[in-house]
Formats: structure tokens, sequence, C-alpha cells
């Protein structure tokens, strides 16, 4: 991954006189190719990620990985995105979207010449939301020395996926050299997101959530009710059952008094009845379910594996 004979761009025709390892000089800006490198004088930079917005394309999000020596992170903590856009140190951060013409750009700065010894490297990449880099038109990372405003770009990287199904990408990455700073335009995907490019660096990704969903679905299956309702002792008797509302509206048909009046005497003297209540419209009967109802029986639960 440190090598540095990368060959430079694949058209025939006369080499840059930098060599096929550096960026093409345009003014005072390099157009990187995939593999070469240029040299950084700048002690602070900002990669900012721009591309395209429009229907059926993706949101991309820029993040950033701090690597030591042996090419992985030292901690989680040294993993910068949108749920955690500041770097502990301060040192690299996460900056928020913004709109420029047409364009949607994601910054990541980095103050390159304060960070600890032990940080070797700084991945910068870019992930999509909902759908994958085949769709994202016009991704570019452009890098910007933070000390000169309204500046040209360092170095600019026109990122194309390689297959059209990575939904992670390695744009470039800020690398040691002795003691100086380098850029390197990379350009290498992954197909399985954030989460896939973080573990590649040694973050532990908590799935913690997704295992608690899954016991709660098994218990659920197993005892026929919620897994956050308590589960009763053996022996104990069961709770009591509320009484079912009756059915028709409104709901909530007054209680029959606890002594009815008596009824006189006389034809068609009958059982004590019900006042009813008042109003429109009166409450329905209570329903007397049918003893004999069964229940059809329950389709397939789906439940993770």
């Amino acid at each position: 991954m440190r090598a540095e004979g990368v060959p430079g761009s694949r058209r025939a025709g006369p080499r840059c006189p930098a060599g096929p390892r550096e960026g093409r000089m345009t003014g005072m800006t390099h157009a990187m190719m995939k593999g070469s490198n240029v040299p950084l004088n700048a002690t602070a930079v900002r990669a900012v990620l721009r591309w395209t917005p429009g229907p059926g394309v993706p949101d991309v999000d820029a993040s950033a990985l701090l690597l030591g020596p042996d090419a992985r992170v030292r901690s989680d903590e040294d993993f910068v995105f949108y749920n955690q856009p500041r770097h502990p140190s301060g040192l690299v951060r996460r900056l928020s979207k913004k709109r420029v013409g047409e364009l949607l750009t994601d910054a990541v700065e980095a103050d390159l010449a304060a960070l600890d010894a032990s940080v070797d490297q700084v991945v910068l990449a870019a992930s999509s939301d909902g759908d994958t880099f085949r769709h994202v038109r016009d991704l570019r990372i452009m890098l910007f020395d933070v000390s000169a405003a309204d500046g040209e770009p360092l170095a600019v990287f026109d990122v194309t996926p390689e297959t059209g199904e990575e939904t992670a990408i390695i744009c470039g990455e800020l690398y040691r050299r002795r003691d100086t700073w380098k850029f390197r335009a990379v350009g290498q995907g992954y197909p399985t997101g954030l989460v896939g490019l973080a573990t590649e660096f040694g973050i532990s990704v908590d799935e913690s959530g997704t295992e608690e969903a899954d016991g709660a679905a098994t218990a659920a299956g197993a005892t026929g009710q919620p897994a956050t309702e308590p589960v009763p002792a053996q022996g104990a008797a069961p709770p009591p059952l509320a009484p079912a509302p009756a059915y028709g509206y409104p709901q909530g048909a007054p209680e029959p008094p606890a002594h009815p009046p008596a009824q006189g005497p006389g034809p068609g003297a009958g059982p004590a009845q019900q006042r009813p209540g008042y109003g429109y419209p009166q409450p329905a009967p209570v329903f007397v379910p049918d003893p004999e109802f069964r229940l059809p029986p329950m389709g397939p639960q789906f439940i993770r594996p």
C-alpha cells in the first residue's frame, strides 16, 4: 500500500517532466492520476469532496482515518466521520456540507504539522448513502492549503469507481516521508460501505444494537409476549385481564347501578333493565364472545438469522 512505484497515466504520449509518479502541474494545481503522488508544503490541508447531486444520486459523506506505522488505527477514536466529526486531538475534523453552485461538497481538515509522531498516514474516504457510486456524478477530491484563503487547490483527483458496485472509496491518502507529508491519489473501492472500510483498518464496529434486537425477537417467539414484559413466576396467579371495550362509538358505556330499582308488578314485568345513557348514539350492548370461536393458524414469522 506504501509502494511509490505505481505507474501513472495509461494514455499514450510524452511523459510529464515531473515523472510518472507525480501529478501533472496545471498552474499551481497538480492534476492527479490514480496512483500518483505529490509532496505538500502546507502545514494544514483541507480535503474537499465534491459531486453533482440530482434525482437518483445518493448522498456522499467524507471521512478520515488516522493510521499508525502498521497501517491500522491506534483506537476507535482515530475514525473521523459523521457520527464522530472531530478527533479528540482537534487536529482532524469534518466540516459541514455546502452547496457551491450546482455542486455539493463535504470536507475534512487536517493539521499535519501538529499531528502526533505515531500518526503515519491519514486516509481520506467517501461513502455513499442509499446506492452505489455508479450513480454519483463528477466525484472529485481537491486538496487546499488551509492558510491560503480562497487559493487554488494544491491537487485535484477525479475519482472513478472501478466496478460501479462500490459504496465506499478511498479517494486519497496523506502520508509521511521522513520530515515531509505527501498526498497520493488512490481510488480504491469497497462494496461493503463505511463499515467494511472501517473494519479494514481495525475499527471495532458495535453491533450490540442488532444483537439486542435479535434477542428480543427470539424471546418474544419463545414466550409469546414482548421481551420487555416480565414473565410471571411459575405457580403465580396471572394478572387480571382488562375488560374488553364495548364495540361501537362512542366507547365507555355507563356501568349498571349496583342495586337496580325493582320493577313493579304488572303485565310484561321482567328482570330489571339498565337505564339507557343520554345522548346519541346509544352505547351498544356488551359483546359476549362465542366460546366455540378459534383464531386461524398464524402465518410464517420472519426472524433474522
